[in-house]
């Protein structure tokens, strides 16, 4: 018996060993007779592992080569601060911080001598969206929010952890271009409904934008305001794209295309091309929902905003969106070529002072909330945001790695590993909704918290008191200006009674 085991393995064997030699030869004669790749046609087969490596090697870089401060688009420092605050485990560190003081662009605030003490401080107080000009005004309590991130671009289970998160913390949850889903309102939290380019959500069969839909979305109650987008800093003139794999029955039906069909949105709306059409829409919308309007939109320079503000003040203030989003080039979430995301619109420390600037300018600042958006995932940047005119901050890719993101650069090939942006059940498997929604409200309230605490030490009662003077921004010698010297206050229009 043994004896025939043995030949059973050794044949086995020798066959497992011809196979292995058959394949040897195949791909080297593959590999020497192709004309595409230069290196597996000199060096067949060994020249295989240049590519593996090559696509291993941003893993590789970013656990056992790169400085905690060294990585791109997010660095492992501030990866591992927002994991902290997820977890409940506090920002704190010893033997002093890494962060380069003298680095352009680094933020200093500026600490008062006598902070404010503990029975001295008050709650950062809520502002309202759309109070006087919007049937149903929104009274919005957070100052850190979730972001636009589609249903279809991230998971259900992603989803489902934002929305029960957000309302364990108090913050809205954008719905993305992708529509609103069961999964936006089975948390409970405050939802602002983005209309994309494509009108994903409340398009008719021709695509165009539905009035019987839009009052369907805003008899949800949770539904409190309506975002209607005209860009996103990732790629500021292309419309997002989601490609047929992800396109699952759920998200079809969701977004009102077929299933199984590459989901593209236009680079602008068809029915918006100037700015009288823009005031036009966001008026239309208000009045069929009840609920406030407002635009979301990368910047590329002053023109916009200024003849925006020109128009409102031309037409009047019931014209007005209720807020407006602005977002750095610096956004991210939604795949994008790689020529847009590098070149294309103006990093969020430029832009957002800017228009602040023209809504004082134009002295429309009290009327329009301002939204920063655009990798403001610290409570340093949050802050910062504040200081140079922001009422709100919206983040997208904070609140995932919250949720667990480890930034494997993988949300566009639906091979996420941490289940956050794609539909394959195996990988959404890990992401436990009980636990990360948990998550996600620390972050969000851990977040408030310590923008609390940096407005306590600059000598504030609270966080809306931060003002330009209070922070300021290494140049490149190495010494720091204070923002309000770079971006002085301008004088406000004074309104004729």
């Amino acid at each position: 018996m043994e004896h025939i085991f043995g030949a059973m393995a050794y044949g086995l064997g020798t066959i497992l060993a011809m196979m292995v030699v058959t394949a040897i030869i195949y791909l080297f004669i593959k590999d020497v007779t192709q004309k595409q790749h230069t290196i597996l046609r000199n060096y067949p087969i060994i020249g295989h592992l240049r590519y593996y490596f090559e696509e291993l090697g941003e893993y590789f870089r970013q656990y056992f080569i790169m400085g905690d401060r060294d990585e791109m688009p997010f660095n492992r420092s501030t990866r591992s601060w927002v994991y902290r605050l997820a977890k409940n485990e506090g920002g704190v560190i010893g033997f002093g911080s890494t962060y380069n003081l003298h680095e352009p662009g680094a933020l200093l605030f500026v600490n008062a001598g006598f902070p404010v003490l503990e029975d001295e401080r008050e709650p950062t107080p809520p502002l309202i969206i759309g109070n006087g000009y919007a049937n149903q005004p929104f009274t919005a309590r957070s100052i850190f929010n979730v972001s636009g991130m589609s249903f279809g671009a991230i998971s259900e289970p992603a989803v489902r952890s934002l929305s029960r998160g957000a309302k364990e913390a108090g913050c809205w949850m954008d719905t993305g271009e992708g529509g609103i889903s069961p999964f936006h309102l089975e948390g409970g939290c405050d939802v602002i409904m983005q209309i994309g380019t494509a009108k994903y959500g409340v398009r008719d069969e021709h695509g165009n934008l539905s009035e019987a839909k839009l009052k369907d979305i805003a008899a949800h109650e949770q539904v409190r305001a309506f975002e209607i987008k005209l860009s996103q800093g990732a790629k500021p003139g292309k419309g997002g794209v989601l490609p047929g794999g992800k396109v699952t029955p759920l998200i079809a039906k969701v977004r009102g295309i077929p299933e199984g069909q590459d989901s593209i949105s236009p680079n602008r709306h068809y029915d918006i091309a100037n700015i009288d059409q823009l005031l036009d829409k966001i008026a239309y919308v208000r009045d069929v929902t009840g609920k406030p309007v407002g635009i979301k939109t990368a910047i590329g320079g002053w023109r916009f905003v200024n003849d925006l503000c020109d128009a409102i003040n031309r037409r009047g203030l019931e014209w007005a969106p209720d807020f407006l989003v602005i977002d750095g080039g610096e956004g991210g979430t939604g795949a994008a070529p790689q020529a847009l995301a590098d070149h294309m619109g103006l990093s969020i420390d430029e832009a957002l002072p800017r228009v602040a600037d023209s809504l004082i300018q134009s002295g429309l600042k009290q009327r329009i909330r301002l939204v920063g958006s655009g990798k403001l995932v610290t409570s340093a940047r949050a802050a910062w945001a504040l200081c140079a005119g922001a009422d709100f901050i919206n983040s997208a890719r904070g609140f995932m790695f919250s949720l667990g993101c480890i930034q494997a650069l993988r949300c566009h090939q639906n091979t996420c590993p941490t289940g956050i942006t794609t539909h394959n059940p195996r990988l959404q498997r890990g992401l436990v909704v009980e636990e990360k929604y948990l998550r996600v409200a620390n972050y969000c309230v851990n977040m408030n918290k310590e923008i609390d605490m940096l407005a306590h030490s600059c000598g504030l009662k609270h966080a809306r008191e931060f003002s330009r003077e209070h922070v300021r921004i290494v140049q490149a010698d190495g010494f720091s200006k204070a923002l309000n010297m770079m971006y002085p206050y301008p004088e406000p229009l004074r309104r004729v009674a």
